[in-house]
């Protein structure tokens, strides 16, 4: 657009924000101020990749539930606006997005889109099971899709753990490929209230939702998502706003705990994966629905603790997901819970930023004993698994879904506020949609949505 069309007061907002665009892939985003001004630097900044991510997602919606984007704004209008259940800071954030990627784009991108996107777990995946039985009482599955595709594989250690005693974190995040290729954004958001937050997230949203975050209050916050996991509850606030709102202002893990606590919704079960670098803690804390870990959680100075879709509690794991087996499953994600142990084992006492970066992207299959990337391995690759030896976690034979990064923060990194990030594949493997749609016609349907992710470096995003 011409920014001769922009109000005087959009120009100082804009002044005090910045993009870097392709490093690395990753799109460094930094903004800052109150909600409607950060919101507005986002939505202009990273305005066509909303559209391009809003326009992925829209299909995507659809075609796992027959219903358009508009029936999902809808639900979250009535469940989370109308009843006041996402506070007007948010609220106002996202206003802004939808006003700056308007007039970027010289579209039409509304509040209603910029909403649903931020709901989109909570509603699509999470939701769905609900009102899907609410429009078929004779609905095949009432269960949300969440419960197919393992996503993410984790650790943290500290203490005697690792090569210095400092904490060291890394995730990769498992997702469809479709929504996940546009998972390319570090932001850093500097707010007029609460702390400051470095991020990694999407064109769009307000909380990280891979979850990957550092806070200026000394934070470490990462998960993995509890897979077999079939509860929701409609009338509590949509996870990502009690997660965005945690990061912003809690001050320790047990405030950050205790946040997450009051509002949990089920929407997003998780293993969250917390370290705090002026303890020198770490901590897990798991939450379902009816069952949570009991808090004050308890907190390591010295150890490991990891995740990779799976609870480690009892009642959650038994009494709340679909598939309790999961724990010794070699031939799905119990492959990776072995394999975490292992390495684990192997590199303790010596963890450190570089064996975490081959760790994160390792691909020994644990079931089949031998090193080939599967849905089985800590770099998940289900779109190279056929399917004959564990049938990739309920989804057909080479299905496009699997790792699409990888971070690692340490003390050191978020004192500066910051951390190393890989865009594509933990391993580092290129993924090119041409190549993939030519060998498996089968997906077919994703023709001009999918696209590419070359191989990329690892980068740095800390203040110098």
């Amino acid at each position: 657009m011409n920014t001769s069309e922009l109000s005087a007061e959009e120009k100082i907002w804009l002044s005090k924000a910045s993009l870097q665009t392709d490093v690395g892939g990753w799109m460094h985003t930094r903004i800052s101020g109150a909600a409607l001004e950060r919101g507005f630097q986002h939505g202009f900044l990273l305005g066509e990749e909303i559209a391009a991510c809003l326009r992925s997602n829209k299909f995507w919606a659809y075609w796992m539930t027959a219903r358009q984007f508009s029936f999902f704004a809808d639900k979250a209008m009535q469940l989370y606006v109308d009843k006041q259940l996402i506070p007007d800071e948010l609220l106002q954030e996202m206003q802004g997005i939808a006003s700056g990627a308007s007039k970027k784009t010289n579209t039409e991108i509304s509040f209603r889109d910029i909403l649903t996107w931020n709901c989109f777990v909570d509603l699509i995946y999470s939701g769905w099971g609900t009102f899907k039985q609410e429009l078929s009482k004779n609905a095949r599955d009432v269960r949300a899709h969440r419960y197919t595709g393992h996503r993410c594989s984790a650790f943290v250690a500290v203490g005697d753990a690792t090569h210095d005693g400092g904490i060291v974190m890394t995730h990769t995040t498992w997702d469809a490929f479709l929504q996940a290729q546009h998972f390319n954004v570090i932001m850093d958001i500097t707010p007029d209230t609460g702390h400051r937050m470095v991020m990694q997230t999407a064109p769009g949203w307000i909380a990280s939702m891979m979850d990957f975050t550092v806070t200026s209050a000394g934070l470490l916050v990462t998960e993995t998502t509890i897979d077999g996991y079939i509860g929701f509850d409609p009338a509590k606030p949509p996870e990502f706003s009690e997660s965005r709102l945690a990061c912003q202002y809690a001050s320790d893990i047990d405030d950050w705990t205790e946040r997450m606590a009051a509002g949990n919704n089920g929407g997003y079960a998780n293993s969250w994966l917390l370290g705090d670098i002026n303890s020198g803690e770490i901590a897990r804390y798991e939450t379902g629905l009816i069952y949570q870990t009991p808090r004050p959680v308890e907190k390591l100075t010295n150890g490991v603790l990891y995740g990779q879709n799976i609870a480690t509690d009892m009642n959650i794991r038994n009494l709340e997901t679909d598939d309790p087996d999961a724990w010794s499953d070699i031939s799905q994600s119990g492959a990776r819970r072995v394999r975490w142990k292992k390495l684990l084992n192997e590199h303790y006492g010596k963890i450190n930023v570089e064996n975490t970066r081959r760790m994160i992207g390792d691909h020994h299959d644990e079931f089949l004993q031998i090193n080939q990337p599967s849905s089985r391995t800590l770099c998940g690759h289900m779109d190279n698994d056929n399917g004959r030896a564990s049938g990739g976690h309920g989804h057909p034979p080479f299905y496009p879904w699997g790792s699409v990064d990888a971070k690692v923060a340490t003390t050191q990194s978020a004192r500066a506020m910051g951390f190393d990030a890989r865009w594509g594949r933990a391993c580092g493997e290129a993924f090119i949609a041409e190549d993939y749609l030519t060998q498996h016609p089968q997906y077919d349907w994703l023709e001009g949505y999918l696209i590419d992710r070359p191989a990329q470096q690892w980068q740095s995003f800390v203040d110098e």
